[in-house]
């Protein structure tokens, strides 16, 4: 086996698009530090490489879990298929997701010595839902809770935690800007499931799209893209941000295209580029938000 393709095996067990989810929350969490004249760049880049290990790990276990299930097979779409289509060993998946959470433990103690102990409770916790997303008894993917839960620890907790390493102290207008950013960390875990409903239904998940169905799976993901826009312009209005937030709005065309994808599709394979499309639309309106935070500390606008 050549380098280029050690590489691209071991690159599509990272799952690259979905690490958006892992960046995003620190940016804005930091960006609204940033904004606010406060800069600890040893912590931004510990906690945004942990946040980036804690993510791929967590593709790893569910790699490792959902071929121990029999869930993977090789013509299955959206999986990085390392196991069950390029021959790598599922132990060594496991194994590398344990090395990237030990790496990332370090790096909480590093941010623990600079900060607060409190913080490993948080990172704990944070490392359970990795863990048991899809390992345990009862993964919380087979649940309608998955991607409430994910969502969740992805995107207020991170971005709160983000906040709090540069500046000591949790924020409302943090709290608030972190409402979106989990929105659209769930609306990718919601499309996921959504392409594979079929696969999941006879694997034994009971997910939130399983319950719902197609139609109305399809207004929940209307509903919460809109409540993503509609969550930053209530801020902007309210004057807990300055108008550079309104830059989220460029990527109306995205959410407007990638919705058309989930409503005319129904087969996994067509599917696959509205769940790539959602992640993207999360890193763009994620980046924008962050831009937003520095542009406004130069060139203040009310």
């Amino acid at each position: 086996m050549t380098f280029k393709q050690r590489f691209d095996i071991a690159w599509r067990l990272l799952r690259p698009f979905t690490l958006t989810a892992s960046v995003v929350p620190v940016l804005v969490g930091s960006g609204i530090a940033f904004s606010q004249h406060h800069a600890q760049w040893g912590l931004f880049i510990a906690f945004l490489v942990a946040s980036i290990l804690i993510q791929a790990a967590t593709n790893m276990f569910n790699e490792y879990f959902d071929y121990r299930r029999g869930l993977d097979h090789s013509g299955m779409v959206g999986i990085a298929g390392t196991i069950v289509r390029d021959g790598v060993q599922p132990a060594t998946v496991l194994a590398t997701a344990w090395t990237f959470i030990g790496v990332s433990v370090l790096l909480g103690v590093y941010i623990c010595l600079w900060t607060t102990w409190w913080i490993a409770v948080v990172g704990t916790a944070c490392l359970a839902v990795a863990y048991l997303y899809s390992g345990g008894p009862k993964p919380l993917a087979y649940t309608p809770f998955g991607e409430l839960v994910a969502a969740l620890a992805m995107g207020p907790v991170i971005v709160l935690l983000a906040y709090y390493l540069q500046t000591g102290t949790i924020s409302g207008s943090a709290l608030w800007v972190s409402v979106p950013i989990g929105l659209l960390i769930g609306a990718i875990l919601l499309g996921n499931n959504f392409r594979d409903m079929d696969q999941d239904r006879l694997g034994g998940r009971r997910t939130v799209v399983i319950l719902l169905g197609r139609k109305r799976g399809r207004i929940l993901f209307g509903v919460v893209f809109t409540a993503a826009y509609l969550v930053i312009i209530g801020m902007v209005v309210s004057q807990i941000l300055t108008p550079w937030a309104l830059l989220v709005l460029v990527t109306v065309p995205t959410a407007w295209y990638v919705s058309r994808l989930y409503f005319r599709y129904s087969e996994a394979k067509q599917l696959h580029p509205a769940v790539k499309g959602t992640s993207g639309l999360l890193l763009r309106f994620g980046g924008l938000l962050f831009v937003a935070f520095l542009v406004s500390t130069w060139f203040p606008i009310h």
